[in-house]
């Protein structure tokens, strides 16, 4: 008789054993992938009138964004100069107008369309923001987007300025007050930022004070000079630390670039980071230049994304 509960004792206290640790490695499980995420972002438009959405392989497992790169609030004329918010389109529009747009989304439902805002140049020149001030600029810019999102069937912005005539404060309330707006009135889901380095202070500022509306972080790995694995996991880590809660993606140039390119470690680079739970998505720059090796780095991405 005690044998027997001794026995059974023993064997309850086994199995509250086993489901504390199958709990606790469920836990860990989730702790570890919780900030992966099969997001794919590929900004398009910016060099080739002659690519389409459609020339590009989408992995039906992923989700996939498009970013029309740019648009811009300059004059679209031989001579370029600011307009205070008013953003006009820089990207090619042969093949990247509204009808294929739509085209593209209705074909595959994993697909969204973010615009890039900005740039590094227009023409000849660096694209500056250049605000006559925040009031006039968010109203402008708020009005102008609108039209533009509604019309060309977009989904969201990215913000991709890299030159600057106004400080990061001024800069931060103009895009931050922007973003709230557009997503308040139901204009746009989803708002990125694509800093790199050298511009860290204005990036820093915006999100220092509306990191909380801001989605996604296409950190432009690539501005930096070569990387070997161990120093793009450190990179990655030291900006995940700057842009602490937000959801980073590891990021390449197809056509050539810093950073770590995708024929010398970048993947593998990646899959280390999913083990750890730290893959936000992966982005390219830029489709235009893909096309030339088939979109071969397109296919490899989204493959170990979706895996």
């Amino acid at each position: 008789m005690g044998n027997s509960a001794s026995n059974g004792k023993r064997s309850l206290e086994m199995e509250f054993h086993n489901i504390l640790s199958a709990t606790l490695f469920f836990l860990i499980f989730l702790t570890c992938n919780a900030a992966n995420s099969k997001l794919f972002r590929e900004y398009v438009g910016a060099e080739l009138d002659s690519i389409k959405l459609s020339d590009v392989p989408i992995n039906s497992s992923v989700e996939f964004h498009f970013i029309l790169a740019f648009a811009v609030d300059y004059t679209n004329d031989n001579h370029p100069s600011p307009t205070n918010g008013k953003f006009n389109i820089f990207w090619e529009t042969n093949n990247l107008g509204p009808d294929q747009i739509a085209s593209i989304k209705d074909s595959n439902s994993n697909v969204q369309i973010a615009v890039s805002l900005g740039g590094d140049s227009v023409g000849e020149d660096k694209a500056f923001f250049a605000p006559n001030s925040r009031a006039s600029w968010v109203e402008n810019a708020v009005s102008s987007l609108t039209d533009m999102i509604n019309h060309y069937h977009i989904d969201g912005i990215d913000i991709d300025y890299e030159h600057f005539s106004t400080s990061p404060e001024i800069f931060a309330e103009c895009i931050g007050q922007l973003i709230m707006s557009l997503k308040k009135s139901g204009t746009i889901s989803f708002a990125s930022i694509a800093p790199f380095e050298d511009i860290k202070s204005h990036y820093l500022a915006l999100w220092k004070k509306y990191g909380h509306v801001i989605d996604y972080v296409n950190f432009q790995f690539y501005a930096y000079n070569k990387l070997s694995v161990p120093q793009f996991i450190r990179n990655f880590n030291d900006q995940a630390s700057n842009y602490g809660g937000g959801q980073l993606l590891a990021s390449f140039q197809s056509g050539g670039g810093g950073g770590l390119r995708p024929d010398n470690g970048f993947f593998e680079a990646c899959n280390e980071l999913k083990d750890q739970g730290k893959l936000g998505g992966i982005f390219i720059w830029c489709a235009d230049e893909s096309k030339a090796n088939n979109f071969q780095y397109e296919k490899k991405s989204q493959a170990l994304l979706a895996a």
